[in-house]
């Protein structure tokens, strides 16, 4: 009886040993059929790849994410549009790599381990991110070539001088394309599933000068009108004075053309200049006295050319000077502290 109990357990142990050498070696033959198959479950760039094989999901991979990065991205600014070519961006999407990920994602754990959970039908649930990315000095030299399309300058308010009148040209603002700003979003839109159009971010620059301020940088502005002989003075840019002056006589005209005011005398002696009709006096300095005709203040505007006072009233109204601006004394003393250093004179 003993032996016959002995002989049963040795038929069960064997059998059980061919069950196990059995199975085994059929989940090493699953295991190696299935090598590169991605378990259920995992995902590429959001792409359900499971089930397939490594060359399978690459395909996939290629002409569904690969394919929907390489369209083109429109950029609008304003009226203006751009397309960018994610290939001429530089895109480079690491598809290998990815697949590699998600391979292995799916043979983490043991033989046994693997075997049961596909047996079982469970699911490993791993995303493997998209591994994709663009030129940084391509992306750049873009958005600098759209900003210099875009950007449109700041232009400040200015004075507009005629030998009668001052007019004011509005200013007006500028934009700037935020380079930094369109890099990164450009890249997102690559890179991103969803809308391939996108805005150019930009600012707004403010000019330095506007109308409403534009006064306070011009606290006086001569304007000669050589034809009516009047010396118009405006303070903030609003007439403020009148006054009636001789100019250069034929061949020895005031000359004509905006300048500013860069020297200013009290009773200032006269550099003959060396010309002609200065004749002996040429190159002499004619201290302040009788003999001076420059009398009682001297603003000086461009080479050896200025405003200053006359005992010749009868010239006054008349092309009677060397080149000078002639005043009556009383109206040149008058006039003397209202004009700093710097102000414009324009000679029309």
């Amino acid at each position: 009886m003993r032996r016959r109990l002995l002989v049963g357990l040795g038929i069960l142990l064997a059998v059980a040993a061919v069950g196990l050498s059995a199975g085994g070696a059929y989940a090493y033959f699953w295991e190696s059929s299935r090598s590169d198959v991605i378990a259920a479950g995992v995902t590429v760039a959001g792409l359900d790849v499971g089930g397939l094989h490594a060359a399978d999901a690459r395909t996939l991979v290629e002409r569904s994410i690969v394919a929907r990065l390489r369209r083109p991205v429109r950029l609008t600014a304003g009226a203006r549009s751009f397309v960018v070519d994610p290939l001429r961006a530089g895109l480079r999407v690491d598809v290998g790599g990815m697949i590699d990920a998600a391979v292995a994602e799916s043979r983490r754990g043991g033989l046994a381990h693997r075997f049961l959970r596909d047996l079982e039908g469970r699911r490993v649930h791993a995303a493997v991110s998209l591994r994709a990315s663009l030129s940084q000095a391509v992306l750049a030299r873009t958005t600098a070539n759209i900003a210099r399309v875009v950007d449109e300058p700041a232009r400040s308010a200015r004075v507009v001088a005629t030998a009668t009148s001052l007019r004011v040209v509005p200013e007006k603002t500028g934009v700037a394309v935020d380079q930094p700003a369109l890099r990164n979003e450009l890249a997102a839109a690559v890179l991103r599933p969803g809308p391939r159009t996108l805005a150019v971010p930009v600012h707004i620059v403010e000019p330095r000068w506007t109308a409403a301020n534009l006064a306070k940088h011009y606290p006086a502005f001569i304007l000669v009108d050589r034809e009516a002989y009047t010396l118009r003075l405006y303070r903030g840019l609003r007439l403020a004075k009148r006054y009636p002056i001789a100019v250069g006589q034929a061949g020895l005209e005031t000359p004509a053309g905006l300048y500013h005011i860069n020297d200013k005398q009290i009773d200032p002696a006269w550099h003959v200049p060396n010309s002609p009709w200065a004749g002996s006096l040429a190159g002499h300095v004619i201290p302040p006295g009788p003999s001076d005709p420059i009398k009682a203040r001297w603003m000086g505007f461009w080479d050896g050319a200025g405003i200053h006072g006359t005992e010749e009233t009868w010239s006054i109204g008349h092309a009677a000077s060397h080149g000078c601006i002639r005043m009556t004394i009383a109206d040149v003393e008058q006039l003397y502290p209202l004009v700093p250093l710097g102000t414009p004179i324009y000679v029309g």
